[in-house]
């Protein structure tokens, strides 16, 4: 159950009783209205703004109107207090007895609390990673392959129906140059004098044992073979050998995708999903026969000075129109990606998020408008841009070159600090913001380590139930009997823990509007630094700690409290795609 939500509806049904609100109903924006936790825990349990968005438009003070909406609310009997706050803003105090109930709930729901349905069964379809196929994955890919898999993860526990997806880009000139790259590494291994890798190839020794593996399969046949012939089988085998390595280096981290698409896909039978997208467009009066005016700085690839097909990208949002056939009948780019948004949308899919490196940003007004022009509104597509990742070993920068062949690989920095340092780190800043990542901070344990500090807080809840069952060895820890216990519960300490919890169906819902699983990340270290603080407080006040083995009432009601928290930690760790340990050594 969302806490805020539930009493944003109480709030509006008690407007309702208003004669004022009753004259003027339909002039009320009553969508306007939220609530919120207040800033200052001391305000309250709840704050809302309806009395400030309300007064104008029903004439009448902010002041007076919350006077009034104050009144119906105490009505209410799971509302202990009311008070006006500022110009106008209400601050609501719950009952103990609310606060019992709602504890109830969550230990009955486990790692289901948090669930509001808020996506309503929506397909949506989030492509992340799309690294092109001509290398192992290195740290510059895994920013945004953590915040997509997180994202997909925090989606489809919203209540989306998500399909996690993975563009390969095998089809352009840059599969030529790693067919070419790996021809060479066949040549050496047949035992050739190679010498130094050309400038423009890939020249990392990854790239060996896909030649030796053809000179195993194909012996000298290669090398006598017309470049024609020999490309088209090299391609091949350098695809699959890159994306087998590709889907080993995604699988140390943890993230998994349920579609690879492929490019080629859309070149095959002479690019008919092309034309088709292309014909589709023309029917919707999207294309036009024209010239296009030199572009400001360097002119790219697929512009021409001559007339073409173009897609009239303007009326839909973009800065200019887009080249989609060139003067010699070839199809540019911006074809494919327009063909593979047509592909998403008849798959059925409402929503198409693209998450993308930083050097993408010219790529997103032309992809927004090919959802426009391709859905007609029907498909909403939102592209996000993930900034760098700069590495840092004790606070010394660490360089990497994907070309030179001198990279540091996603799977050396997973094999290094581990696959929930770098997922929850990757995470713990928002992706449109630059990221430090520092080897020697990450494997701390300390408060200044996020994942090892949320991490503990769940093994520490484990150890509470260890130690509560060698306390009481017929001890029944079954959610149901918890959940009966939570009468127990009444001291403000441990109600300010359960507020906190009360917070994280609104941080699911807000993160999943936002498109921000960021969000979670650090409600999970809040939460994690309140559970922390709780149980210090227990050294000191005995009467408060989880267990009392004197007392066996007392502690099935704390255990129920220790119960939720670790659901919500362990729910939250599942999005973010890192483990919820129960023992930490």
């Amino acid at each position: 159950m969302n806490l805020f939500a539930d009493f944003e509806n109480r709030i509006k049904n008690a407007l309702e009783t208003l004669d004022l609100v009753k004259e003027k109903r339909s002039e009320l924006a009553f969508d306007r209205i939220v609530v919120e936790p207040p800033r200052d825990a001391s305000h309250g349990d709840a704050a809302t703004n309806a009395a400030m968005v309300l007064a104008k438009p029903l004439g009448t003070n902010p002041r007076a109107l919350a006077e009034l909406l104050g009144n119906a609310l105490k009505q209410d009997a799971d509302i202990a207090e009311v008070s006006v706050a500022g110009p106008g803003f209400l601050n609501i105090r719950l009952s103990t007895a609310y606060w019992q109930r709602l504890l109830a709930s969550m230990i009955e729901d486990g790692t289901r609390f948090g669930q509001t349905g808020l996506g309503n069964g929506r397909k949506v379809n989030v492509e992340y990673v799309s690294a092109n196929p001509t290398g192992p994955m290195h740290v510059g890919h895994c920013r945004g392959a953590v915040v997509g898999d997180a994202l997909a993860n925090l989606l489809g526990f919203a209540g989306f129906n998500v399909t996690k997806e993975y563009y390969i880009n095998d089809a352009g000139s840059q599969i030529d140059v790693l067919a070419r790259s790996v021809f060479i590494r066949y040549r050496e291994a047949l035992g050739e004098k190679v010498g130094e890798i050309p400038a423009g190839l890939y020249p990392g020794d990854y790239l060996k044992p896909v030649g030796e593996a053809l000179a195993q399969e194909f012996g000298t046949r290669l090398h006598t073979m017309p470049e024609e012939e020999w490309m088209a089988i090299v391609k091949d085998r350098a695809i699959n050998a890159m994306m087998a390595m590709i889907k080993d280096d995604l699988e140390a981290l943890n993230v998994k995708h349920d579609v690879f698409f492929s490019e080629r896909q859309l070149h095959a039978n002479g690019g008919a999903p092309i034309r088709t997208a292309i014909n589709d467009l023309t029917f919707k009066g999207h294309v036009y026969r024209g010239t296009l005016p030199p572009p400001k700085g360097q002119l790219p690839e697929d512009w021409e000075d001559r007339e073409q097909t173009l897609f009239r990208s303007t009326e839909v949002g973009d800065d200019i129109d887009r080249p989609l056939i060139k003067s010699d009948g070839s199809y540019t780019y911006f074809a494919a990606d327009v063909a593979y948004f047509k592909d998403k949308f008849d798959r059925g899919f409402e929503q198409m998020i693209y998450v993308l490196g930083a050097d993408h940003g010219g790529y997103v007004k032309r992809l927004e408008a090919v959802a426009r022009g391709v859905s007609e509104g029907k498909s909403k597509l939102t592209v996000l841009l993930c900034q760098l990742v700069k590495l840092f070993r004790d606070g010394e920068p660490v360089k990497m070159s994907k070309r030179s062949g001198d990279f540091v690989t996603l799977r050396e920095v997973v094999e290094e600090v581990g696959r929930d340092s770098v997922r929850f780190m990757m995470l713990y800043r928002k992706n449109s913001e630059p990221l430090d990542f520092d080897f020697a901070k990450v494997t701390e344990q300390s408060k200044d380590n996020p994942v090892f500090y949320v991490q503990y807080a769940h093994a520490r809840c484990m150890s509470i139930f260890r130690q509560a069952r060698e306390a009481f060895g017929d001890l029944d820890l079954s959610p149901s009997v918890l959940a009966s216990a939570v009468d127990g519960i009444t001291d403000p300490a441990e109600v300010q823990l359960i507020a906190k919890l009360a917070e994280y169906p609104r941080i699911i819902d807000s993160a999943a509007q936002s498109l921000e699983p960021h969000r979670v990340a650090f409600y999970l270290y809040d939460l994690a630094s309140s559970f922390h603080a709780h149980w210090n407080k227990g050294k000191d006040q005995p009467e408060l700690r989880f267990v009392n083995d004197k007392n066996r009432q007392s502690s099935l009601a704390r255990l129920g409290l220790v119960h939720a928290v670790a659901s919500v930690l362990k729910s939250g760790l599942a999005i973010t795609g890192t483990d919820a340990p129960e023992e930490m050594r």
